[in-house]
């Protein structure tokens, strides 16, 4: 096997569209990271759509929301606390939550998780900054939502070169299965919120609106910030 990289990065997002939780490491499942995008929140006028997710597109507010697990290593079993932009802090299921982020929303839990594609999303450090000099501005990579951050020198969008391959990161295998379309969640800073046009018009046209990639759990296992990130032949 070839070393690309190494793992920079681990993210997970209890509530779909909250705020992500960084970990040093995490066991990753068929379904993804443990605790990933577990619970979501449904607009309440668009239950029978395609789309029924309330998200930041909708609602950037919903990027102070900071979900924590209240037992961090049992995220499977243990409750799920919400602290609000105000600093209270309420269960996920607490009807005060929901109503506060919408008239008529309310809160779903899916052990498989509530994904857009599949449970796997993977960045590199070189896109991001690639895409930053092509933005003209430094981007956060909190913008971007990934799972896994890697750190792969020797070119501008590594991931490109992995669609279709194996990847073991620790003791996770990886499938890389396609690429990553974006839609205007990308154009929302997290801290500030302000919107940037520019960054989602710059994916367009340098790259058909794709940035990063998919991917599906070939074996389960752990990863951890440091660990070697290799392609399989």
């Amino acid at each position: 096997m070839t070393v690309v990289g190494y793992v920079a990065g681990l993210w997970r997002y209890p509530v779909k569209s909250m705020a992500g939780e960084s970990l040093d490491d995490v066991e990753v499942s068929w379904n993804g990271l443990a605790g990933d995008r577990r619970w979501a929140f449904i607009r309440g006028h668009r239950v029978r759509s395609g789309f029924p997710w309330l998200t930041i597109r909708d609602l950037p507010e919903l990027a102070r929301y900071r979900p924590r697990f209240a037992e961090p290593g049992r995220p499977n079993a243990s409750p799920l606390l919400v602290r609000t932009p105000s600093g209270g802090e309420l269960d996920v299921a607490c009807p005060a939550l929901a109503a506060e982020l919408g008239r008529g929303v309310r809160v779903i839990k899916q052990d498989r998780g509530v994904f857009d594609a599949m449970p796997l999303s993977l960045l590199t450090t070189q896109t991001v900054a690639t895409l930053g000099k092509l933005v003209g501005t430094d981007l956060a990579v909190e913008r971007f939502r990934p799972n896994l951050l890697v750190d792969a020198p020797g070119g501008d969008f590594p991931e490109d070169a992995w669609i279709g391959r194996i990847l073991r990161l620790g003791d996770l295998r990886m499938r890389v299965d396609r690429d990553d379309k974006r839609c205007v969640v990308v154009t929302v800073d997290p801290v500030t919120l302000a919107r940037n046009p520019a960054i989602l018009r710059t994916i367009a046209r340098e790259r058909d609106m794709r940035i990063g990639a998919y991917g599906s759990t070939v074996e389960p296992g752990r990863v951890a910030v440091g660990d070697p990130v290799e392609l399989e032949p």
